[in-house]
């Protein structure tokens, strides 16, 4: 259900316990305590069977007693009696429920089941069960069992466990770092990541997210939330579990070895534009920089430190986070020559010398902050007998404070060793963060880092895909359709090799042959053409050809071949007697002596479905372990980026008297491969391994494909498996206009940011303000790259186009619900290119879309002087209403299955 009433839960106007006891460790007592104790302003009633009064506070048998229906109820009672205080709460109207009460069980009949029945049913929220609570300090709501409540931040906590939620506020208050919200999701029955990343992506009072993950239940939900809440702000996020999963050791697939789940996780963070960690102590180290400060632009970073020593570790501490030492410009080395004895470091790390006192801080640290060669600065303060730690806190505190101009933002990490708890007192009034030691404070600097480019890469415009990018998907499907017919799991070497080529990958030729004999009689043909042969033993039951040395290559005579056959088939059916062995498979020895072998295919997440595999190939790839992985689609920019997080990278350079690999080619075949899981979700895993790349282009040696039954995880239309919804091609169209010409209306793709540009150009200022509600002068990068840049598994943009000249004539855009009920919709049309019938063309295109993703809503808001739109609206059959909050705003509200019973599509 996404953020509906999730208002209730985290600014909710009246709240009722449920349950609760005189016992000392009572969870109910211990909630009301905490709302009291936080001056929570609303409405409290405590409901409790056994006992009318508890702490002077007088209680009711039942919700109904109370005389007033809350906004929230947060229950305690006995797991026995949780369903029935939901279907009361329910059939009241209670907004949302926090359950933290254990053991509702799982499945169907369960208590939990119950009560998630009974919730649903009535539309009630529920948080839990099994959870800490919820804590919003900007509204004065306490209603967990933390033992304190945090001060008032901008940080929000959503963790799976409540153990770490806990022990995060308690650091929060030890450190003076506030959050916005707390949150536990427990056993999360319904609101889950999605939903609090949805929420808090629009909270204004929420700069920064942290997230404590140990699973994702639906996966495409949590992709479509977290990209969607990484543009806007930054989002971090420590997933426990890093231990390789059996499934990932059993694999029969060198990808499916390689992709171990929380490999894949990390892949799906990548992908999503956050910020992952890798344990609490990182995370509280991101909490602490980011609650205290901004992103910034950059990467460069200053030392300043009163020891030669320290400065040098967090320098190397930096190289080892692949981090950036700012250079001094000489401006800055002349002003520190000026205020620091002859003997200081002239280079950076700037050691300013072990007895600097205040003064000297604050003129070295002044330099640095207006030096334009650096991006941010990290000070240093080791405490000595000759100064004083808090004058150095108080002269960083007085330099910030005057500082001005484009160096007011620059970003300062202070790192204060000793127990100074003046100096440390100083530098949080000042809201400076500071750090145990310079390790946690360079890890500080590269999680902003990182973040930035995290950032960026979300808003790169992906090169265009080669014209010659051709597939031909429906030759493949059969192959597969065909092996799933007949009950076979793996496709047959020939099958594998006709579904490679109709995706335009080169693949080393093959011939099958059932026993030596045969082989022998194959061989001939390849020996006269001049090729030596390779010998492989041919067998579904056996994944890994080298367990049983079963590949020989490089054979020059009918003998050897037969030789080889009858040794490998011999040695096959002695160590795997089970196996079903189908013969061998003949290849021409390829003579490529400088290629590199790579590993490229397709492995199968439970969770998140189809993920691409890259790295290091040949048969010791998993011990090598040089892999990345990545969740298709892919295009070309993120494939090249695939490529670059391994180590082989490096080596399809040119070295010695080795040419460079072609690389773009290798990068087209990772996106053919993404396109193939995309266009064929039966396909459970591919390998192809070795890939040799060279100069000359890549080609597959060996490759094997297992196929499935197609299953869906996800809700909602489209693909039944990928966790990342794929460019909707199937909404691509043909529309009559009425001055008698087409315009061809197609979904946004991320290259349209020219196309953007261009047509914002020709629409009035007056349009501009009609559709964005405020002027807007400027489109900036990031402001189109979120118009263009979009999770197709909720949001759609449909631009209408002219044929011949290319030009972009309007766009409509829908973006729905997670729960896929309600889609908010907006539109623009070139200014002079009114009434032409393109606004009333897309509407109708957006409804269908609508119909077929299954909402049974569309609204939108409209500017009540904009009487074109609102008249429009009227006559496809939205009902307007003025906005109760904003009287020159029109509410305009659609029903979808009305709306398409009372027009066909447009085709």
């Amino acid at each position: 259900m996404s953020t509906y009433r999730l208002k209730s839960v985290f600014r909710p106007q009246s709240i009722a316990i449920v349950g609760g006891s005189t016992r000392e460790r009572s969870a109910g007592r211990a909630v009301v305590r905490n709302l009291q104790a936080a001056g929570f302003p609303g409405k409290l009633g405590w409901v409790s069977r056994r006992y009318p009064e508890i702490d002077g506070v007088r209680t009711v048998r039942n919700l109904g007693d109370l005389g007033w229906v809350p906004d929230l109820i947060v229950i305690t009672a006995p797991a026995r009696i949780v369903p029935r205080v939901v279907a009361v709460a329910a059939r009241l109207g209670v907004a949302a429920a926090i359950i933290l009460t254990a053991g509702l069980g799982k499945g169907p009949g369960s208590p939990a089941a119950r009560a998630e029945s009974a919730a649903r049913a009535k539309g009630l929220r529920i948080l839990g069960p099994h959870c800490l609570g919820v804590i919003a300090p900007h509204a004065k709501l306490n209603a967990s069992i933390a033992a304190h409540c945090p001060q008032p931040g901008d940080l929000a906590l959503i963790s799976e466990s409540s153990a770490i939620a806990a022990a995060l506020v308690e650091w929060g208050v030890a450190r003076s770092v506030g959050f916005s919200a707390v949150v536990s999701l427990g056993d999360t029955l319904d609101v889950d990541f999605g939903d609090l990343l949805d929420y808090f992506a629009t909270d204004y009072r929420t700069r920064a997210i942290l997230l404590y993950v140990e699973h994702i239940q639906d996966a495409r939900k949590f992709m479509s939330a977290a990209r969607a809440a990484a543009r806007s702000k930054p989002v971090v996020v420590v997933k426990s579990g890093r231990q390789p999963a059996s499934a990932a050791r059993d694999a029969q697939t060198h990808t499916g070895a390689l992709a171990s789940a929380d490999a894949v996780y990390d892949a799906a963070f990548r992908r999503a534009g956050l910020l992952r960690v890798g344990a609490l102590d990182e995370l509280f180290a991101a909490a602490e920089t980011l609650g205290r400060l901004g992103t910034f632009p950059g990467h460069r970073l200053a030392i300043l430190s009163n020891g030669g020593g320290v400065g040098q570790l967090a320098t190397d501490q930096l190289a080892a986070l692949g981090g950036t030492l700012a250079t001094l410009s000489a401006d800055t080395v002349s002003r520190l020559d000026k205020a620091i004895p002859q003997e200081w470091s002239r280079a950076n790390p700037v050691d300013i010398v072990v007895d600097a006192d205040g003064e000297r801080y604050a003129q070295a640290i002044e330099a640095l902050l207006a030096d334009p060669d650096n991006d941010a600065l990290m000070v240093v303060n080791v405490p000595t007998a000759f100064t004083s730690s808090a004058d150095a806190a108080q002269a960083l505190t007085r330099s910030l404070g005057a500082r001005s101009g484009g160096y007011r933002r620059k970003p300062v990490f202070a790192v204060w060793l000793g127990n100074d708890d003046a100096a440390i007192g100083t530098l949080n009034a000042a809201q400076i963060p500071s750090y145990a030691t310079e390790s946690d404070a360079i890890h500080g600097f590269m999680h902003l880092v990182r973040y930035r480019q995290a950032q960026t890469a979300l808003m790169e415009t992906p090169p265009s895909l080669p014209e010659d990018f051709v597939v031909d998907s429906a030759a493949a499907r059969q192959h597969v359709e065909a092996a799933l017919q007949a009950g076979r799991r793996w496709l047959d070497p020939l099958a594998v090799q006709a579904v490679l080529e109709a995706y335009g990958i080169p693949v080393a030729p093959l011939q099958l042959a059932g026993d030596a004999e045969q082989a022998a009689r194959l061989a001939a043909t390849m020996l006269q053409a001049g090729s030596a042969v390779a010998v492989k033993i041919l067998s579904p039951d056996i994944p890994h050809k080298s367990d049983i040395d079963g590949v020989r290559l490089n054979l020059t005579s009918v003998e050897a071949v037969r030789e080889a056959a009858d040794g490998i088939l011999g040695r096959a059916r002695a160590a795997r007697p089970k196996a079903r062995i189908d013969g061998v498979v003949l290849q021409p020895t390829l003579l490529r002596p400088k290629a590199r072998e790579l590993i490229a295919g397709i492995a199968d997440d439970a969770t998140f479905g189809p993920v691409i595999v890259f790295g290091r190939g040949g048969t010791a790839t998993e011990v090598i372990d040089d892999k990345a992985l990545a969740l298709p689609p892919l295009d070309l920019r993120l494939a090249h980026e695939l490529i670059g997080r391994t180590r082989v990278s490096r080596i399809l350079k040119a070295y010695g008297d080795v040419p460079a690999a072609d690389e773009r080619a290798v990068a087209l075949v990772l996106v053919k491969l993404a396109q193939l899981a995309t266009d064929l979700p039966e396909i459970r895993a591919l390998d192809i391994n070795p890939l040799l790349a060279d100069r000359d282009g890549v080609i597959a040696l060996d490759a094997r494909i297992a196929v499935a039954p197609s299953e869906s995880g996800h809700k909602g239309r489209g693909h039944p498996r990928l966790s990342i919804f794929p460019y909707p091609k199937e909404w691509e169209r043909y529309i009559p206009l009425s001055d008698g010409t087409t315009a061809f209306v197609r979904p946004v793709r991320p290259e349209d940011d020219a196309l953007f540009r261009a047509f914002f150009a020709r629409v009035t200022d007056e349009d501009l303000r009609l559709r964005f509600f405020q002027a807007v002068k400027h489109f900036s990068h990031e402001f189109i790259a979120r118009l263009t840049q979009l999770d197709y598994a909720r949001s759609i943009a449909l631009v209408a186009i002219d044929p011949r000249s290319g030009q972009m004539l309007g766009a409509v855009r829908l973006h729905a619900d997670a729960d896929y009920d309600r889609g908010e919709y907006g539109i623009l049309i070139r200014s002079d290119l009114k009434g032409h019938g393109i606004g009333w063309k897309l509407m109708q295109i957006m409804i269908e879309y609508a119909g077929w993703l299954g909402l049974n809503v569309v609204e939108g808001q409209v500017l009540r002087e904009n009487r074109t739109m609102l008249d429009m609206c009227q006559t496809l059959g939205f009902k307007v209403s003025t906005d109760p909050d904003e009287p020159t705003v029109a509410n305009v509200v659609l029903s979808v299955q009305e709306a398409r019973a009372a027009s066909a599509p447009v085709r």
